[in-house]
C-alpha cells in the first residue's frame, strides 16, 4: 500500500500539531518534523498548514496558547516548552522532552542586592510572568513574598522601582546582565516537549509520529563511524565500539586490514575518537546519522 493512498484514506483522521509561529521554538521545531519527513510548506501569514504525505495539520499558534489549545481537545498534539506545561496547569500529557529549547526559570536579583539565601526573599515583592509556578515555588519553601504578575520584560521592573526581584526564563544569562541583575535561585529546568491530548497517546498516527520523532532524535544523539584496523586489534577496537549490538567487520583489499563500522553516542564521541587512535584504528570516517530505527 503506497503513502499516497494511506494518507487519502487517512484524511478523516487528520491530526492537528499545534506549534509556536514565531520565537526561540520555531526554527527547531519546524527541523524536526521536516527530519521525520513531513512535507508541508510555511508563508508569513499562514496560520494553518497541511502535511502532504501524513495525515497532521499544522496550527501555528503563540508559544503560551499551545498547552491550552491541546488540553481543550483544538490540537491533539502540540510543541512548546516545558515552562508553559507547567504553568498553564493545562490538561495535557507529556509524550517525549524533545531536546531543544534549553532554558531555566531563575530568580534573579540586581546586582547590589543583599539576598543571599532563599529565605532572604521573605517581604520581597517579585516580578514575573509565571505567576502560578513561582507561587507553588514559594509555599513549598515557606517563604511569603508578594508575586506582581506583569506581561513581557519583567528584567527591567527592579529598576523602574515595580520589584525587588525577577523570575523569568534565562537562557544565556545576557539579558540579565544588560540590566544590571544577577541569577540568584534556579527554580526549574525547562525544554521544549512533544505534549498530547489525555486519551490520544495511543492513538496510532501519533504513533507513528513519535516513533519518527525518536528516530531523529536518536540519529543525532550518535554518530556513525567507519575506520580501518589490521586483523589483531580487532578484539581491543571491539571493547571500545560495542555498537547497537557488535561493530560490523568487512575485509579490506589488502591482507591483514578490515574496515569496522560502529556508532558513536555524541556524548561520548571525542574520547572514544582518542581511544581508538591509541588503539591502532586509522582512516577514521565520522558521519552524522539521519535516523536511527531501533
Amino acid at each position: 500500500m503506497s503513502d499516497n493512498f494511506k494518507v487519502k484514506n487517512m484524511d478523516i483522521n487528520k491530526l492537528k500539531i499545534a506549534i509556536q509561529k514565531t520565537g526561540r521554538l520555531t526554527d527547531k521545531t519546524v527541523e524536526l518534523l521536516k527530519k521525520c519527513g513531513l512535507s508541508f510548506e510555511l508563508y508569513k501569514e499562514t496560520l494553518t498548514v497541511n502535511c502532504t504525505n501524513f495525515p497532521l495539520e499544522l496550527l501555528m499558534l503563540r508559544d503560551d496558547d499551545i498547552p491550552n489549545y491541546v488540553g481543550n481537545g483544538i490540537a491533539q498534539l502540540g510543541i512548546c516548552g516545558e515552562n508553559l506545561v507547567l504553568e498553564k496547569e493545562a490538561d495535557v500529557t507529556v509524550l517525549k522532552r524533545l531536546n531543544f529549547g534549553h532554558c531555566s526559570l531563575t530568580i534573579a536579583v540586581p546586582n547590589n542586592s543583599a539576598c543571599k539565601e532563599i529565605s532572604n526573599l521573605n517581604g520581597k515583592k517579585i516580578a514575573t510572568s509565571y505567576p502560578n509556578i513561582l507561587a507553588k515555588f514559594l509555599k513549598k519553601e515557606n517563604i511569603k513574598a508578594e508575586v506582581i504578575k506583569i506581561c513581557g520584560s519583567a528584567e527591567i521592573s527592579p529598576n523602574l522601582g515595580l520589584s525587588d526581584a525577577i523570575f523569568d526564563l534565562v537562557s544565556t544569562g545576557g539579558t540579565l546582565k544588560s540590566n544590571g541583575l544577577k541569577p540568584f535561585y534556579t527554580v526549574l529546568q525547562s525544554e521544549a516537549v512533544l505534549i498530547c491530548l489525555p486519551g490520544k497517546e495511543n492513538d496510532d498516527i501519533i504513533s507513528q509520529l513519535l516513533f519518527r520523532i525518536s528516530s531523529v532524535m536518536k540519529a543525532e544523539q550518535n554518530k556513525y563511524v567507519v575506520l580501518n584496523i589490521e586483523k589483531e586489534n580487532i578484539s581491543k577496537i571491539i571493547e571500545l565500539l560495542p555498537g547497537l549490538k557488535s561493530p560490523t567487520v568487512v575485509p579490506l583489499a589488502e591482507e591483514g586490514w578490515v574496515a569496522l563500522h560502529s556508532v558513536i553516542p555524541e556524548t561520548d564521541f571525542w574520547e572514544k575518537i582518542n581511544k581508538l587512535k591509541d588503539a591502532g584504528a586509522q582512516g577514521i570516517l565520522v558521519i552524522s546519522a539521519e535516523k536511527m530505527i531501533i
